[in-house]
């Protein structure tokens, strides 16, 4: 059923999908799917939970490593968050694209905690790119926050046009988005 809610949210939107949507997409009546849930939005919630949750956990595990480098952990986290796009398509697609904070009152519980997770992948792109620029492995005339905004602006374009049956897997998308960033953002 979830499947299916966030296979219609990507779809239609979230805002214009209905419960009865979901209803006749899987085949049931709508009192049938209030036995699993009281509103679309729980299957917002479950949709996008558990693949931000990963996230969060892969990310921070990939911050602690000492044996790799800023710039190699930022093209790792970039291609963490690309491989997850994929691996859990649509679901995660599905959060980019519909702005969690216009659908979840943003004083619920869920929608702090996914909010929090959210900013916690922001912050490490622009912690990593500052830790590079005073490295000097990055150039320091374009603003660290100009450059992350750089690094999620590929990255959150690509619900318009990636699926996990593009031509380009996830990692070459990921590698190719590394590329461009790293070749713009190299010292000179």
């Amino acid at each position: 059923m979830i499947r299916l809610a966030a296979d219609l949210f990507k779809e239609k939107g979230y805002q214009t999908t209905t419960l009865n949507d979901i209803a006749n997409y899987a085949g049931m009546d709508r009192a049938s799917v209030y036995y699993y849930v009281g509103n679309k939005e729980e299957f917002f919630r479950d949709a996008v939970k558990g693949g931000v949750e990963q996230n969060a956990k892969n990310i921070e595990q990939m911050l602690a490593r000492e044996d790799i480098g800023t710039r190699e952990k930022l093209r790792q986290l970039v291609q963490l968050l690309m491989q997850s796009y994929s691996d859990s398509y649509p679901y995660m697609y599905v959060y980019i694209q519909e702005e969690m904070h216009k659908i979840a009152d943003a004083k619920t519980p869920w929608a702090q905690e996914m909010l929090e997770k959210t900013k916690g992948f922001e912050h490490a792109v622009l912690a990593l790119i500052k830790q590079g620029v005073a490295e000097g492995s990055f150039r320091d005339d374009i603003p660290a926050s100009l450059a992350a905004n750089t690094i999620f602006g590929m990255l959150n374009w690509t619900y318009r046009w990636y699926t996990p049956k593009s031509k380009f897997s996830a990692k070459e998308v990921a590698d190719a988005f590394c590329n461009i960033f790293f070749t713009g953002m190299q010292k000179d």
